[in-house]
């Protein structure tokens, strides 16, 4: 089965472990809705936050949605000038049988600029 890439981002009001950890779950639960696998379908998942976000590894809150058994890595976005704030970006590894062409990606609130 092939290996596909998801991708997708948030945005938050503020530095906040509550605010990281709500938005995460709603964008993985977008993800999970738009495409349509199983937990068990995922390789792996590698979430990004921009340089003021740390309060929280948005990581706590797949492991609050069940994900036990994920591999999940945490890590800081380049910290290019002008670039959207307070936005917390995940590119998840699944496998799937589903035509890359037919990936739907979930970008919400502020990052839907991302995808213009």
């Amino acid at each position: 089965m092939p290996l596909r890439g998801i991708r997708g981002a948030i945005t938050v009001e503020k530095n906040s472990q509550e605010e990281i950890v709500s938005a995460t779950k709603l964008l993985l639960d977008e993800i999970i809705k738009a495409n349509r696998f199983e937990i068990e379908e995922i390789a792996s998942v590698i979430f990004s936050t921009t340089k003021d976000l740390n309060a929280e590894f948005p990581a706590v809150a797949a492991r609050e949605l069940g994900w036990k058994e994920t591999p999940l890595l945490c890590t800081n976005e380049i910290d290019v000038p002008g670039s959207l704030p307070r936005c917390i970006r995940v590119l998840l590894l699944v496998n799937s049988s589903v035509r890359q062409s037919e990936i739907k990606h979930v970008y919400l609130k502020e990052a839907v600029n991302l995808r213009r």
